[in-house]
């Protein structure tokens, strides 16, 4: 069995050069390569195109990288939380796709499955579909969205083994699956690395088929973005 783990997350990212196109998995701040983004932000490297479901906070995931501005575009669906980014978009500095949530999974899932397009109903009769083509099934109109091409997925696991299996925990599970089968060169750093064998083998959410570099992570954050509370009168109502 192929031993696939790598020491840490620099040596993971030694080969991402200046204008690649990187997918980078996680939801919110949930699930995100924390240990890779800091890497690259330490890197230096510039002119990337990041895929991702959203574009981080101001310091913290993303945000990092658009402060240091590395980044040339940005995919996404939700950008909320990012002053900075919001000031780069309306400056002009910084390049924006904004995809439809399932849009986004989708294409990386054709990716993934090899395939070079889908057909969507979501953005149709709207700026999302302006300059696309639209095609008609039974009666209902279709947008023609691209597979995206990364050079580079980016995931974060809760554990994997040294083969490149994984294991996701809860809303982490958004978006790392779909890209970590996405890239031509799947990164995945895990909180926990085990030998081949220890995984329950029902619990696998990404085969190690598609990954070709792990290693373990350290020091995760794990941020909330919006932390909500109940009062203890609203606990007990």
């Amino acid at each position: 069995m192929i031993n696939k783990t790598v020491k840490n997350a620099e040596e993971a990212i030694r080969d991402i050069e200046n204008g690649m196109t990187l997918m980078l998995g996680g939801f919110g701040l949930c699930g995100i390569p924390e240990n890779c983004i800091n890497a690259l932000v330490k890197k230096g490297v510039k002119e990337l195109t990041c895929i991702s479901n959203n574009a981080g906070v101001d310091d913290f995931g993303i945000g990092l990288m658009l402060q240091k501005r590395q980044l040339k575009k940005m995919i996404a669906s939700y950008v909320g939380e990012n002053a900075e980014f919001e000031r780069q978009l309306l400056s002009g500095e910084l390049e924006v796709e904004l995809v439809p949530q399932g849009t986004l999974a989708t294409r990386c899932m054709a990716a993934g499955y090899g395939m070079p397009a889908i057909f969507t109903p979501a953005g149709v009769g709207t700026e999302v579909a302006e300059g696309k083509e639209i095609r008609n099934f039974n009666g209902k109109d279709y947008l023609l969205e691209h597979a995206f091409d990364a050079d580079f997925a980016i995931v974060k696991a809760w554990q994997g083994d040294t083969a490149g299996n994984l294991i996701y925990r809860s809303t982490a599970r958004n978006f790392n699956p779909v890209m970590a089968m996405a890239g031509k060169i799947t990164i995945a750093e895990v909180e926990h690395l085990v030998e081949p064998g220890e995984l329950d083998p029902d619990q696998i959410h990404t085969p190690g088929i598609y990954v070709h570099r792990i290693f373990q992570g350290e020091n995760y954050e794990k941020r909330i973005e919006q932390r909500t509370t109940r009062t203890k009168s609203e606990q007990h109502a």
